[in-house]
């Protein structure tokens, strides 16, 4: 069995605090999660490597059989007939101390909790976490394991999302969000749930997932313009022949910020552009248009690009199905001045009539 140190895994003490244990893994997340470096599949594994810790060492009851479990390690590898050492195969059944009587008997059995999981088109290896993990917290986790984050890693469904750990969104102090699971409406059928995270670009023009619903594959479509928080609901496709409710949970984007369905993003300008006006490529969803800066435009100015923004979920009447992009721009200063430019600079200002801008300000 591949027995992993946990603390080791984190680099905390044994007697770590959850508030210790949950600053490490967030730590740790940031420097290793697989958007930052795409493809790199060391990255992949350290961060399912990282997440399993988490899973274990965040959670009072899992944390005090895994302590249990490994003060005793070498003793029970030991005790386990032709069972090598921390890494070797699995030996004969005899005297295994995860058999009838032995004291894990027990651990690893019977069904994980949920029959719903997801998954990404792009995922590998759906069992990234260790032997280990599986055997003593499959389920006492009481969930399954799914591909999370565009494919890239793994996490338990009814555990905490990567996305929802790092931006400390609708986290507990455990470390654990909103299971995905079921609900019984007032005619006792059956509704399951499962979140769906997806990129703002996904959003912007649709796309789809791979559900797993008692052992069935099904693809869904996730359509334009979702947000965080936007319940697609699927009739009979989900448990017992229930409905399937998909969350959709909207990632953070680096350039543009989000308000409905208008669209944000900063703009710099140089001081020439600001200045004298000019023609500026601006980077939207749809793609590369130009933006006509008009002379002396003040930092901070927005300028609202019409129909760039999202499409709307479910347009309504004399509403726009789409919109906008508000760019507002920043003007960055040139630095590191030559004499020469300073003295041009000052014979330039000297030229200009410009009031004093704090006169009317108290």
């Amino acid at each position: 069995m591949d027995y992993r140190d946990y603390y080791a895994t984190l680099g905390i003490k044994r007697d770590a605090s959850p508030a210790e244990v949950k600053r490490a893994f967030r730590k740790l997340a940031r420097q290793h999660h697989p958007d930052l470096k795409p493809g790199d599949k060391a990255a992949e594994a350290k961060f399912k490597e990282i997440n399993e810790a988490n899973e274990v060492l965040s959670d009072p009851e899992k944390r005090s059989k895994y302590d249990m479990l490994g003060a005793n390690w070498e003793q029970l590898s030991q005790a386990g007939a032709g069972r090598p050492g921390r890494s070797g195969g699995r030996g004969s059944a005899g005297g295994d101390p995860f058999g009838p009587g032995g004291p894990f008997a027990g651990y690893g059995q019977g069904a994980a909790g949920g029959n719903v999981r997801y998954e990404f088109r792009s995922a590998g290896d759906a069992g990234g976490f260790s032997d280990f993990f599986r055997t003593f917290f499959g389920a006492a986790a009481g969930a399954e394991t799914s591909p999370a984050s565009g494919g890239r890693g793994s996490r338990p469904v009814g555990g905490a999302s990567f996305e929802d750990i790092l931006a400390g969104l609708n986290v507990d102090g455990g470390g654990h969000g909103q299971p995905a699971g079921r609900a019984r409406s007032a005619a006792g059928q059956v509704t399951s749930e499962a979140d769906v995270e997806i990129g703002l670009e996904e959003a912007f023009h649709g796309t789809s997932r791979l559900l797993e619903v008692d052992g069935k594959r099904l693809e869904v479509a996730v359509p334009r313009g979702v947000e965080t928080g936007s319940r697609i609901r699927l009739r009979g496709k989900g448990a017992d022949g229930g409905d399937l409710d998909l969350v959709t949970r909207v990632r953070p984007h680096p350039t543009f910020g989000r308000k409905g369905a208008d669209l944000t993003r900063d703009l710099p300008l140089t001081l020439r552009e600001a200045l004298l006006g000019a023609e500026v490529p601006v980077q939207t969803l749809k793609g590369k248009v130009l933006l006509k800066i008009p002379a002396s435009t003040q930092n901070g100015r927005t300028f609202r690009l019409t129909g760039q923004g999202m499409p709307r979920l479910k347009p309504k009447d004399g509403v726009k199905p789409t919109g906008d992009l508000l760019v507002t721009v920043r003007v960055i200063l040139p630095t590191n001045l030559s004499d020469e430019a300073r003295t041009a600079g000052v014979a330039f200002l000297e030229l200009i009539d410009q009031p004093d801008p704090r006169a009317t300000t108290s």
